[in-house]
């Protein structure tokens, strides 16, 4: 009985290793195939004209008192002082509908409560940096699957084309509560995707882009010849300046940035002009500086959030900063931040958690900055 166990056992521990070689060498073949819806595209019916004056269109917005994801405070976040003027944040979440096997539509529907629920966490995990800037806004709307980012078809366009429609109207009623004030934009992965064609289409040239006081467009890649001239705003170059955007996209090292690189050299810019041979943003989110390079030491908080019985907190000078010649940011080593890890060593999933505390200083030092001028 003894010698059969170990043989099973044996033959699990192949069998591992053997998806593990599969996913090394297919790993991006495998997951085009697992993840990519397989029906057709439905184009999606609007939403009523009023949608988002409902609360329940909201992941967070300043009513809702009563789990608001984006009031979390994680342990050993510092307390800080009233700011003098504080900003509306309209803050539009990654993807999370992430539905294996086919089984799954082009976008999300709104009673999906796995992706509502692992909506919620990024917003908790991600959003919340900004909240000690001013009011979070955090919508829902019909996402892209993740497999619409996998596939070459018109299938992932439309569906992308259709969750910007939400958003957009999301966005007016975000301005329509909030008539007056500074503002900031941010986002992550898909949302960050919105974010550019929000700024390009409803923002740029138009008067509220004068109440921006930052942009922070994270994993997302921008060009900075081809997309920032689009965009009406420059790259932020110091910690200290305002009215401008901010973007990385998080890697440890030996690192293998070449699927993100690809993907951002096959597609013209924003300004219509292609981006191959073009510089890719990257603000380091240590220094707040346009490139540059920062020990660990400087970074103020990593989230922790690995222990499912612990509640997540803030831990300093674990994680460094670099931002590589190829546009991405380089981490140092890789630290554990938990399951999610992507190929090439990509910490995607965690590029606000890596640098949580840093992210929430940037936040009220650009808004301090802005409101001097404005």
């Amino acid at each position: 009985m003894a010698r059969k166990f170990l043989y099973v056992v044996a033959g699990l521990i192949v069998l591992v290793l053997a998806m593990l070689l599969a996913y090394r060498v297919w790993g991006s073949q495998l997951i085009r195939a697992v993840m990519v819806p397989r029906e057709a595209f439905q184009p999606l019916q609007p939403l009523p004209a009023n949608a988002y004056d409902d609360p329940k269109m909201w992941i967070a917005r300043p009513d809702l008192t009563k789990d608001n994801p984006a009031l979390w405070t994680p342990q050993g976040a510092a307390k800080l002082a009233p700011l003098e003027q504080t900003a509306a944040i309209f803050f539009i979440h990654p993807t999370s509908y992430v539905t294996p096997l086919g089984n799954a539509h082009w976008n999300a529907p709104l009673d999906d409560a796995e992706s509502n629920a692992t909506a919620r966490r990024f917003v908790l995990s991600q959003a919340s940096a900004f909240s000690a800037a001013g009011n979070v806004w955090a919508p829902r709307y019909r996402q892209a699957n993740y497999g619409a980012f996998l596939t070459t078809g018109a299938e992932g366009d439309q569906a992308l084309t259709a969750a910007y429609r939400d958003v957009v109207q999301a966005f007016a009623a975000f301005l329509k509560a909030n008539p007056t004030g500074p503002l900031i934009l941010a986002g992550h992965s898909q949302g960050s995707r919105h974010l550019l064609q929000l700024v390009r289409e409803q923002v740029a040239g138009k008067p509220v882009a004068d109440r921006v006081a930052a942009i922070y467009a994270v994993g997302w890649p921008i060009s900075v010849e081809a997309d920032l001239p689009a965009l009406g705003f420059p790259a932020c170059a110091r910690r200290d300046q305002s009215h401008c955007i901010v973007s990385w996209q998080s890697y440890a090292e030996p690192a293998d940035p070449s699927a993100v690189v690809e993907s951002f050299e096959r597609k013209q810019g924003l300004n219509g002009q292609p981006r191959k041979g073009t510089h890719m943003l990257c603000t380091n989110p240590i220094t707040g500086t346009f490139n540059g390079n920062a020990p660990a030491s400087a970074n103020i908080g990593t989230l922790d959030a690995r222990a499912a019985d612990k509640p997540a907190h803030l831990v300093a000078g674990i994680v460094p900063a670099r931002c590589d010649t190829s546009g991405v940011l380089m981490i140092g080593e890789p630290v554990d931040m938990g399951p999610y890890t992507l190929p090439g060593n990509n910490y995607h999933v965690y590029d606000y958690s890596l640098f949580w505390g840093n992210v929430r200083d940037d936040a009220r030092q650009r808004l301090a900055a802005f409101t001097k001028t404005h």
